[in-house]
């Protein structure tokens, strides 16, 4: 994008001293990527050390006159925070400053709608843009005419909406909430006749730009989406794959995770992240060359836990191990990480040990049941011998009482049967 049509962008963040995991600087550096990803140049940073956030600019009094003084020198289009700001901080710093004022989430929201492909992504993410600008809806824009031409922040479902009703975003949010509980009716149904054909699931998690899409076409041979940007795909896709033993797994993309991931998004794409929810194991890809790893990993385990997952059976891929010039690091690292497997989902190292460790995973999963068979389901017998553990087998007049375990994911079939 030329430079004369690029919106330019001035990034702040402010931190309670001691009072997040992430350095200012990192988190800087990330909100510049996604500025990037947004299609913005940005041309300059600044961050403020505060004993208390301000309710009123979020950052001081004097930060906002030094950030006036820094828009007469730049120049720029945008100031972005690295933080979700209130509705009456965000009207306080755009009466004051006399620019757009956006924050960490509407950016995200910005980038969601740019990705989005399928209908289901497009719904979600319309109803998170929807949700976080009805409380935003007394802002007041002096520059209303930048929406002519669109923009950052701007963009999607909101353009025209900022200037409606609180009613009628209310009736758009209920519309949308009802489509997305079709899709996620449709994707129940579709989770239980995977259980029925007893296909185990395994849903690829981790950091955004990790190397999780890149991981899926190694993996499947697929062509999915793989940029070096932040949420270069959105839309989860579902592929199958062959183990070791011949054994058919899908294996599921979602959506990356980023440290502040807005609540909005976690709520609207719910039905998206069921899949993680309903999968039989995680494959948690952590991108091992990146300077903060370990807060990326904690951030990742959090979104888990606050989705009812934390306890899951996990495998992690300590991806990109090519671009590290010592490879004995992927060895030292991977004994930090339990269950963890050393990879280059680029170059394809590390697949077959991979593979063979779903596979250790997923026959780990062993439920214990007694049944009763009647001899016309002889079919599940069968299964139970090939795929299970058979401990205690009694013929009996009309079927077979059977003992032992079997993988989770073929449960479901015996549901009947079950003593």
């Amino acid at each position: 994008m030329d430079n004369a049509t690029t919106q330019s962008a001035f990034l702040v963040a402010a931190q309670v001293r001691n009072g997040a995991v992430w350095s200012m600087d990192d988190s800087l550096d990330e909100l510049a990527q996604l500025a990037r990803t947004a299609g913005l140049r940005v041309v300059g940073r600044t961050q403020q050390y505060v004993r208390a956030i301000n309710p009123k600019y979020y950052v001081g009094k004097g930060k906002v006159a030094e950030l006036g003084l820094r828009k007469r020198e730049l120049g720029f289009d945008l100031v972005i925070f690295d933080d979700e700001l209130s509705p009456g901080q965000l009207r306080n710093l755009e009466d004051d400053l006399r620019v757009v004022v956006l924050d960490r989430t509407s950016l995200i929201l910005d980038i969601f709608a740019r990705h989005a492909r399928t209908k289901e992504g497009a719904l979600q993410v319309a109803l998170a843009q929807y949700q976080y600008r009805l409380p935003r809806l007394t802002r007041q824009w002096s520059h209303l005419s930048r929406q002519a031409v669109g923009g950052v922040g701007l963009r999607g479902p909101g353009e025209t909406q900022l200037e409606s009703d609180r009613r009628e975003i209310g009736r758009r949010i209920s519309r949308l909430k009802s489509q997305l509980a079709q899709v996620s009716r449709h994707r129940d149904l579709y989770r239980r006749q995977r259980k029925r054909a007893g296909i185990p699931v395994v849903a690829i998690v981790g950091y955004t730009n990790a190397g999780k899409s890149t991981l899926l076409n190694r993996l499947t041979g697929s062509n999915v989406l793989a940029e070096d940007k932040l949420f270069a795909t959105l839309d989860p896709t579902t592929r199958r794959v062959s183990l070791p033993s011949g054994r058919q797994v899908l294996v599921t993309d979602t959506v990356g995770f980023i440290q502040k991931l807005p609540t909005e998004l976690v709520a609207a794409f719910r039905a998206t992240l069921e899949e993680v929810a309903e999968a039989d194991l995680l494959l948690h890809v952590v991108d091992i060359t990146h300077r903060n790893a370990q807060q990326q990993v904690a951030t990742v385990e959090d979104v888990l836990v606050e989705l009812g997952v934390g306890d899951r059976a996990m495998i992690v891929a300590l991806n990109k191990i090519d671009k590290l010039s010592d490879p004995e690091r992927a060895r030292e690292t991977a004994q930090h990480y339990p269950n963890s497997i050393a990879i280059s989902a680029r170059r394809g190292t590390g697949m077959q040990d991979l593979l063979e460790g779903i596979e250790r995973a997923l026959h780990a999963q062993m439920a214990r049941i007694t049944a009763f068979i009647p001899y016309e389901a002889g079919s599940l017998l069968s299964l139970f011998h090939a795929k299970g553990v058979v401990e205690s087998e009694t013929f009996q007049e009309t079927g077979t009482l059977v003992s032992g375990r079997v993988p989770v994911w073929y449960l479901a079939q015996y549901d009947e049967y079950l003593c």
